[in-house]
């Protein structure tokens, strides 16, 4: 992971799916006695011990598994070898068998909602510690007006309300600029500029079979997706490159699309695998941007050659 070229925000899940799947599992997995094991899916019977939930599968009710989530990259050698004792219990069940045998302090604890390598400390402060400052422009991605400055373009992820000092109405990001440090940010949470309909990932790690057979066969397939915690699925389609990686088009655009997060895919009730952010497609605001542009043009072109406006 490059923390430079990625920001820090940027790469909070994909350092919560990596150090999952590499401490939790990859190390465990390296000193059991190698075994001949049957294949194994997410999507395993109750008395199995059920490796893993999806929103599909646990939609409406609350308390549900995110195990999938953690899962996506660990190879399935090491799925072979592993046992979820909670099986299909949701956390809300959990809590309630906790209560009924006393253990306070697990109802007492709280929940893990920031980075859990950073803690409690102040985020900015504490990247600050390691990488140098990289002041850079807060600038409006409506008419390009510069609204202020920041310490670095890496501390800000694309959805996120950026600080801008003096001005009293909130603004989001939407766009970064690594090579000249800026930000580009919207006047609305819901403003065009964050939402997208498409990316690309890398090569995707499947599950149980890479790739999916009707992947292979037909190269597409549709199915499901998100790319945050708790976020609800997304129906898409997936396109397969000849390299493993896909492209993934939403069937309605997402916000806050963000390289260098994980894509994580469902099917039927199961989690098939991820693939990490890397390029996204135009947003809602550049699409509107160029039809209005397309439109003008051809209203404006008149009779004569060159009356009307030129497209950029």
């Amino acid at each position: 992971m490059n923390m430079k070229k990625e920001g820090l925000p940027t790469l909070t899940s994909s350092a919560t799916s990596i150090s999952n799947s590499i401490v939790f599992f990859i190390m465990l997995w390296i000193i059991l006695e190698p075994t001949q094991l049957p294949p194994v899916t997410m999507q395993e019977r109750r008395w199995k011990m059920k490796r893993s939930f999806s929103r599909s599968t646990l939609r409406g009710q609350k308390g549900f598994s995110e195990t999938d989530l953690k899962l996506e990259m660990v190879p399935q050698d090491a799925l072979r070898r592993t046992l979820f004792p909670l099986g299909g219990l949701t956390k809300e069940f959990v809590k309630k068998i906790a209560a009924e045998n006393r253990l306070h302090h697990v109802l007492q604890k709280k929940e893990s909602m920031g980075i859990c390598f950073v803690g409690k400390r102040n985020f900015e402060n504490f990247i600050l510690q390691y990488l140098q400052p990289r002041p850079g422009k807060f600038i409006s991605i409506e008419d390009n007006k510069v609204l202020g400055t920041h310490q670095g373009w890496f501390l800000y992820t694309l959805g996120q309300r950026a600080k801008i000092g003096g001005l009293r109405e909130p603004w989001y990001v939407v766009e970064k600029d690594g090579i000249k440090g800026d930000v580009f940010v919207a006047p609305r949470t819901d403003h065009p500029a964050l939402y997208r309909d498409l990316l690309r990932t890398n090569r995707v790690h499947w599950i149980a079979e890479e790739p999916p057979a009707a992947l292979v066969r037909d190269k597409m397939m549709e199915c499901q997706f998100r790319f945050r915690h708790q976020m609800a699925l997304v129906p898409c389609v997936l396109t397969l490159n000849q390299d493993g990686t896909v492209w993934v088009t939403a069937v309605k655009a997402v916000r806050a699309l963000t390289p260098g997060q994980f894509a994580v895919f469902y099917k039927g009730g199961e989690c098939l695998g991820s693939g990490k952010i890397l390029r996204l497609g135009p947003s809602a605001y550049t699409l509107q941007k160029g039809k209005s542009k397309s439109t003008v043009a051809t209203e404006g072109s008149g009779d004569s050659p060159g009356s009307g406006p030129t497209l950029s």
